[in-house]
């Protein structure tokens, strides 16, 4: 496929996963998407290796199935479905099998909770990719819109937070970061999304460092 040819299928692409995407939430609509994708290209821009085709599929269709997630309530996986649902999709727009191979495999394995790792780089960048989109100023933000959703407190305690479960009043965007988000750094799986990881983790802990001093909650004031 050309250069000419690719873009054109891509466009088409993007436009059927923005149908779908519309409407989700704000933490995972089509926004969310084109930030993946751009968070993506960056990375692969810096490990040429890479192929970049694979790497913009995967990171355009990497949230497809989400909407019939959402509608199950989370009773199936999102990654699961969404690495089948990429075939018909892609083979439609007459994209090689190698490649919708590739880009399937990292759409199964893109998802956290999910325990796969990705096996090719391209994988891994899309991995990295949607992670990052979770931390900074970006990441503050949508922990702050899920937590609305959840009808969780504006802020809490350390203790509060890590003692409480999810979807609880206490599943502030605190907790969020205390229990899951402070921690990705850790286990990003390419070096170039290892050190964007942790410029805007150290962002999210100096933002909620603030946020406890103006609330008074690192005076161990009583709640």
């Amino acid at each position: 496929m050309t250069g000419e040819r690719f873009e054109e299928k891509f466009s088409e692409v993007a436009a059927l996963v923005r149908s779908k995407l519309d409407s989700a939430s704000g933490c995972h609509d089509y926004d969310h998407t084109r930030r993946v994708l751009a968070n993506a290209v960056r990375l692969a821009e810096q490990l040429p290796e890479a192929d970049l085709r694979i790497v913009r599929l995967a990171a355009l269709l990497h949230d497809v199935a989400r909407p019939e997630e959402m509608a199950a309530e989370g009773k199936l996986c999102h990654a699961e479905l969404g690495a089948k649902q990429v075939i018909p999709i892609l083979e439609k727009a007459g994209f090689e099998p190698e490649l919708i191979r590739h880009v399937s495999g990292a759409v199964l394995t893109h998802r956290f909770r999910a325990k796969r790792i990705p096996a090719t780089l391209e994988a891994k960048i899309v991995y990295d990719a949607d992670k990052l989109d979770s931390l900074g100023a970006v990441g503050v933000g949508r922990a702050f819109l899920f937590a609305g959703r959840v009808h969780a407190r504006l802020h809490n305690t350390e203790r509060e937070a890590v003692n409480s479960p999810a979807y609880s009043r206490e599943d502030t965007a605190y907790r969020e970061y205390l229990v899951k988000l402070r921690h990705l750094p850790d286990g990003m799986l390419t070096e170039p999304g290892r050190t964007i990881a942790r410029e805007r983790a150290a962002f999210m802990a100096e933002f909620f460092r603030r946020m406890n001093a103006e609330t008074g909650l690192d005076a161990n004031m009583p709640s």
